[in-house]
């Protein structure tokens, strides 16, 4: 099934009269809760049920939370990587800066191979 996208037209911020520009965006066609995730993956198994799948991957969540505020970068091998950005005002002199100044952070995912090679081949079509 192909990635549903839709239009939008746009202008350049800060040269309102720049001509505008139509742009691709992602349209979600639903979700995948956790659980029929977990159900989905012991399908494929044989060996542990859906409540066993929900169970690690609930600590698997947790686990992540952890290391990612000790500020380690988490590697799930092929799957890809979670670490921690920050946004900051800037001090005039490296002692003048506090931890005050850190104003945003944010989860970066950095894919592995798998879906690079998924966003390498996936094909999109316009929704109606």
């Amino acid at each position: 099934m192909p990635v549903m996208y839709s239009l939008s037209e746009k202008g350049i911020p800060g040269n309102p009269t720049a001509p505008k520009k139509f742009y691709a965006t992602a349209k979600s066609s639903g979700e995948v809760s956790f659980r029929s995730l977990s159900k989905e993956i012991a399908a494929s198994s044989t060996t542990v049920s859906d409540t066993d799948v929900l169970a690690v991957l609930n600590d698997l969540s947790k686990a992540l939370s952890r290391h990612l505020s000790e500020g380690k970068i988490v590697r799930f091998g092929d799957f890809g990587s979670f670490q921690i950005s920050l946004s900051s005002e800037g001090a005039d002199v490296a002692a003048k800066f506090n931890p005050t100044l850190i104003k945003k952070s944010k989860i970066l995912f950095r894919p592995g191979i798998d879906l690079r090679e998924m966003l390498a081949i996936v094909k999109y079509e316009k929704s109606k």
